[in-house]
């Protein structure tokens, strides 16, 4: 049995226990943490991850990324998966809400931001704001590896406008 002398040192396990797959064991440790203290926000943000990425409860995750946001705001590693799961799910106000606050926390990737974005932009059609978007990611992108995929989305982008806005001809008599 093992014997955890602070709350960090739980939590830390349970880090381990995700990390080695051992979700069952983590699950058990985090809600202990939050059971003992409702307010760490460190144990809420792993229980979006795993609810979020590994289990697919995305009301629970969205429960957690929330919890973790409002208790600790300046906690910078939430913004980028809570925002992954407002993009996904689609939800426009969240969406708008998680990102501005987000560009103002400091640690945050702006890049990361810009890009989802664009994403949620993207996927509903709004061709002008997604270029927009991934251009302000591309203007605060840090890192290659994030630099290409942007500039394929861009290029993406202008791809679907170009398409959409073919001429269409009809003969008439």
């Amino acid at each position: 049995m093992d014997t955890y002398y602070t709350i960090e040192e739980k939590y830390l396990q349970a880090v381990d226990e995700v990390t080695y797959g051992e979700l069952p064991r983590a699950l058990q440790l985090l809600k202990e943490i939050i059971g003992n203290d409702p307010f760490y926000a460190r144990a809420h943000f792993q229980l979006g991850k795993i609810y979020y990425y590994k289990i697919g409860d995305y009301q629970t995750a969205g429960y957690h990324f929330k919890t973790c946001m409002e208790i600790e705001p300046l906690y910078p590693d939430v913004y980028f998966d809570y925002l992954a799961l407002v993009v996904f799910l689609n939800m426009e106000k969240q969406v708008h809400l998680v990102a501005e606050k987000a560009l103002t926390v400091p640690g945050v990737v702006v890049a990361d931001i810009y890009d989802f974005l664009g994403l949620f932009y993207e996927q509903n059609k709004n061709w002008n704001k997604a270029l927009n978007a991934y251009k302000s990611a591309r203007a605060a992108v840090t890192c290659n590896e994030l630099k290409g995929e942007i500039e394929e989305s861009i290029g993406r982008v202008k791809e679907k406008v170009r398409r959409a806005s073919t001429y269409q001809y009809h003969l008439t008599a």
